[in-house]
């Protein structure tokens, strides 16, 4: 039997059809539980997408502020992009504890955010598409503790608190237009909960 069709480049397809959400960007959120799968699935849209960049909420989140960078990514990345220019931001190197290197994002026709939380209040206003990993929670901690070992386990212990802490005050789920679903033989995109139009 043959493998189903790949989603993505319909989904890209899709999205480029849409009309720009912040100057001449179409910004299109992957978000979802730690472990979903956003990182792996952003960097294959992206391709589908030929070559559109992404940024990854890592970059802009901390130790001590897994979930308070809305003002780094409204000065660094929104207000370019509104004007039609680069974004421009330092990125946080979680082994030196500290923010480094000045990366810099294109006002690309597309361009992917990844990262928990990339659907949240502060930022729907200004995304032209919401994706949710439609993963729970449980089996996206696992995968990701998996992942990342046992040396990490003190760090995902805080994170589950904070991820379950933003998402009860902020939830993202409700608001996707469309839920991706992985699978041994690929991608599935459903429905979300508020479709396209």
């Amino acid at each position: 039997m043959d493998p189903p069709p790949d989603p993505l480049p319909a989904l890209a397809r899709r999205l480029l059809a849409l009309p720009p959400s912040l100057g001449p960007v179409r910004l299109v959120a992957v978000d979802g539980h730690a472990g979903s799968g956003k990182t792996t699935f952003g960097a294959r849209l992206a391709a589908a997408l030929g070559g559109a960049p992404v940024l990854h909420l890592d970059d802009l989140a901390t130790h001590e502020e897994l979930f308070d960078w809305v003002g780094r990514m409204a000065e660094g990345v929104l207000s370019p992009f509104a004007r039609g220019e680069a974004a421009r931001y330092r990125a946080y190197d979680w082994v030196a504890r500290r923010f480094t290197e000045e990366r810099e994002l294109p006002a690309a026709p597309v361009v992917l955010v990844e990262g928990v939380g990339a659907g949240r209040r502060a930022l729907r206003p200004h995304l032209a598409c919401l994706l949710w990993m439609e993963l729970a929670y449980e089996s996206s901690w696992a995968r990701g503790q998996l992942r990342d070992g046992p040396g990490l386990t003190e760090f995902w212990d805080g994170w589950k608190r904070a991820e379950v802490e933003h998402f009860a005050g902020d939830p993202t789920r409700p608001y996707a237009e469309l839920l991706i679903l992985q699978s041994e033989k690929g991608y599935e995109v459903l429905p979300g909960p508020r479709q396209l139009p």
